[in-house]
């Protein structure tokens, strides 16, 4: 990511209260609409109402969710120029690791990881988090 002068990190984003974004995984990302969408497995903190705590051979509390960046104009890889057409550029990432997250001072997004380094146009970010399976 580029320089940090105006932007807001993750971690001051009500968004992601609880939660830790770098100890979280993105599975799979698509384009639904105007929407992007990450399936996250999301590393939920002990302040998190859905935190419950981990058995011994688990490194934490993790939980199925959706990152979801609504109204979505524009995405592209860092330093790759120009934008290409959402859906295909969503088709290309892969899943990985969260290294970080941030709001540009533009009011954009830039998302990092083992996928890359992308900067997404669109409005706040919404993370729900999937209903669990009995």
């Amino acid at each position: 990511m580029s320089g940090t002068e105006g932007t807001t990190d993750w971690r001051q984003l009500r968004e992601f209260k609880g939660v830790d974004l770098t100890a979280s995984f993105v599975l799979s990302w698509q384009v639904e609409g105007h929407s992007l969408q990450l399936d996250v497995d999301v590393s939920l903190l002990p302040q998190h109402p859905f935190y419950e705590a981990p058995r011994p051979s688990e490194r934490g509390c993790y939980h199925a969710a959706v990152l979801e960046f609504p109204a979505c104009t524009a995405l592209a890889l860092h330093n790759e120029g120009t934008a290409r057409p959402l859906v295909a550029l969503a088709k290309g990432l892969g899943p990985g690791r969260i290294e970080g997250l941030r709001r540009t001072s533009e009011g954009g997004y830039e998302i990092r990881g083992a996928f890359g380094e992308i900067a997404i146009r669109s409005d706040r970010p919404l993370l729900r988090l999937k209903a669990s399976t009995p």
